[in-house]
């Protein structure tokens, strides 16, 4: 069953010469249960994406249905309760409160419904345990690591049991084995039934997903479904791309190395001497 469907929407910002062409009639349907990764250059339009999907944001043109229900004609209370109560976002700046400890930033969301603190707290420490983290429930965001503080994030995120969750770019601040965490807790999830839309650079999570889009200039330009553990194929060209031009760099390098040899080397093609220097020595003898 269709949980999110994009009919030919467009997003512009600005006004006249200054309009910017965010999202250009995006055709996009994505299941109940998919695990998709979206990819592709910065100004893309990626982020605009997520905005859109997630209902913080609306489309200029065209029509967003979410769980068959049309954005358009919800009103913006209807929305927010969406958001608060269905979609749970990861950011890459986590957006953690920086005066609240991690079980209380896990426990925001709760207190929106008018939960009691108890009740709070026992569901918030709840997640915290799903997410590895209940050890560090009192902990402040400046005592935790940054793959920790992610981890929170996504706690967060799952707090109310969203049906859809929306990453935007969940590992682009973490080191690799902070990354690997990161998507194996969100594989985890995914196979607790939540449908996951995550934004990212980085070829190898390809392998997290269960399908790819690739974005460019606003538009999907291609839709490829892949299997679980294995990168996907356009993904995987890519990485091969970014390994060829590192190992061109290194060549590169090594061969001015080997054209600026060390005073005293002796190789006349690298080290003749310019036709000043051939002159000034030729006065000299002179003298």
């Amino acid at each position: 069953m269709a949980l999110i469907e994009l009919n030919e929407v467009s997003k512009l910002y600005g006004l006249g010469n200054a309009t910017n062409l965010a999202l250009d009639e995006v055709n996009l349907t994505i299941d109940d249960g998919e695990f998709v990764a979206v990819m592709g250059p910065s100004g893309s339009g990626k982020s605009t994406l997520m905005h859109v999907i997630g209902l913080l944001d609306s489309p200029t043109h065209g029509e967003y249905q979410f769980n068959n229900r049309a954005a358009a004609k919800m009103s913006a209370n209807r929305r927010a309760r969406i958001r608060r109560d269905r979609i749970g976002f990861i950011f890459q700046s986590q957006n953690l409160l920086p005066r609240l400890t991690a079980l209380e930033n896990v426990a925001l969301p709760l207190a929106y419904k008018g939960m009691s603190l108890r009740r709070q707290q026992g569901i918030a420490l709840k997640m915290l345990d799903r997410v590895g983290m209940s050890q560090h429930a009192y902990f402040y965001p400046r005592q935790l690591s940054g793959g920790q503080i992610q981890c929170v994030a996504i706690a967060r995120a799952l707090v109310n049991k969203p049906e859809l969750i929306i990453a935007d770019e969940p590992t682009g601040n973490l080191d690799s084995s902070s990354s690997r965490l990161v998507m194996e807790l969100l594989s985890e999830i995914h196979r607790g039934g939540n449908t996951i839309i995550f934004v990212t650079h980085n070829p190898e999570l390809t392998r997290y997903a269960t399908r790819v889009f690739y974005m460019r200039d606003g538009m999907v330009i291609h839709d490829e479904p892949t299997a679980l553990g294995q990168i996907a194929k356009t993904a995987a060209h890519q990485l091969r791309q970014i390994s060829k031009t590192a190992e061109d760099d290194v060549a590169g390098v090594s061969a001015l190395m080997k054209i600026r040899r060390l005073p005293g080397d002796e190789n006349p093609e690298v080290d003749k001497p310019s036709r000043k220097s051939r002159r000034a020595a030729k006065r000299r003898s002179r003298k």
